[in-house]
């Protein structure tokens, strides 16, 4: 038995679950998520409590147990918490603002990088330089981090670029010189 998987999860107070053929939905103060309930998995809702039992014991079902429970733990922390993912600009000149729902970055290159905000993800940038990535979907929150970051990676010689705030940067030595 999957240790992850056979845990219940707790139905916090404010969210709302709904489910449908092969659709879990979690409605909350913070917003909306719905995932796909994989066809190895049964899902039950009694007591306040949501479990997730397996279908059989075949190596596919086993494996998607514990990742089935992950996924709705996460959707229900989502609509209630939210997630939050933070990123630093670092580099002389490298600065951010928000503009609408648009991200306007200036990385360095002759051009501005505008990146249009997905729906149910909220941004927003400190002193130009500290960015906040905030949303109910814990996997589109960190897939639009992933895609800023993208746009200017961290280098090893100077660690300039966008990185996560908790990132650590493996730093190359330049040239020898001369002695």
């Amino acid at each position: 038995m999957s240790r992850i998987g056979k845990l219940p999860i707790p139905v916090p107070k404010g969210a709302k679950i709904e489910i449908k053929d092969d659709s879990f939905t979690a409605e909350g103060p913070k917003g909306k998520v719905t995932e796909h309930i994989m066809p190895e998995c049964a899902v039950e809702v009694e007591d306040g409590q949501v479990r997730i039992t397996r279908s059989n014991d075949t190596k596919p079902a086993r494996s998607k147990h514990g990742l089935q429970r992950a996924l709705l733990a996460n959707a229900l922390k989502g609509v209630t918490e939210g997630f939050t993912k933070t990123l630093e600009i670092v580099g002389v000149g490298y600065r951010g603002e928000v503009k609408g729902r648009e991200v306007h970055l200036a990385l360095g290159f002759s051009h501005p990088i505008v990146y249009a905000i997905p729906d149910g993800i909220d941004v927003g940038i400190d002193k130009n330089n500290k960015i906040t990535v905030t949303g109910a979907n814990r996997r589109d929150v960190g897939q639009v981090s992933a895609e800023i970051r993208g746009f200017r990676p961290p280098d090893p010689y100077k660690a300039k670029g966008v990185r996560y705030s908790n990132e650590v940067i493996r730093r190359k030595v330049g040239k020898a010189g001369a002695r």
